[in-house]
């Protein structure tokens, strides 16, 4: 072991880029299936693969061939799952082009009138989805028109009370102006035909 941190991983740069190397040059120059996993001190994962293959199959390999167990039943039967979803998922993709019209020159006739069931259902589920929405819209219309209508009459309110308002204030300003006039001494009124005051005679 290196002492030196600095000089160790150094070295480990080197090291592991002449590894990754040459399990490329084997897998090129003999044909073979190369999967090389390497950890470093600190826990960094490298790791190198022959492009016709993967990680897994060569492990799957090496359990079969050494009689090593590498999976528990727990990961098998995750790896099932993950293999089942996997299918399930091909399989709805392939319904996906088949609703979209792809890929129907394989089906049979009862997979084509399934299919033509499916479209129609859904064409219905769509009609009457845009149906609810339209409803609801005019339901939202008719409200906003009798708020609207609502506004309007207690604007017209106001404004019927607001005139009755000034008109009162108007006639009790004249008829304050006549009881003022008739409360004043006689020698003070002004006569309309009167002429001017400050004339002399």
């Amino acid at each position: 072991r290196i002492e030196n941190s600095t000089n160790r991983q150094v070295t480990f740069s080197k090291r592991r880029a002449g590894i990754l190397k040459k399990a490329r040059e084997i897998g090129v120059l003999c044909d073979a299936e190369v999967g090389v996993v390497i950890f470093s001190s600190a826990g960094k994962l490298s790791d190198y693969c022959t492009p016709k293959t993967t990680l897994s199959r060569i492990l799957e390999k090496y359990q079969t061939n050494s009689g090593k167990i590498l999976w528990d039943e727990k990961h098998k039967s995750l790896s099932a799952e993950i293999d089942r979803v996997k299918k399930e998922n091909d399989n709805m993709q392939i319904e996906l082009r088949h609703m979209k019209g792809e890929d129907l020159n394989s089906l049979q006739p009862k997979e084509l009138i399934a299919i033509e069931e499916a479209l129609n259902n859904g064409q219905t589920n769509l009609r009457d989805k845009m149906m609810d929405h339209w409803r609801m819209h005019k339901r939202n219309e008719k409200m906003l028109e009798d708020e609207h209508k609502m506004l309007a009459f207690r604007v017209h309110q106001q404004d019927v009370e607001l005139s009755g308002g000034i008109r009162e204030l108007e006639l009790g300003y004249h008829h304050d102006d006549r009881d003022f006039a008739a409360q004043m001494p006689f020698t003070f009124r002004v006569q309309p035909s009167h002429p001017n005051l400050q004339q002399e005679k």
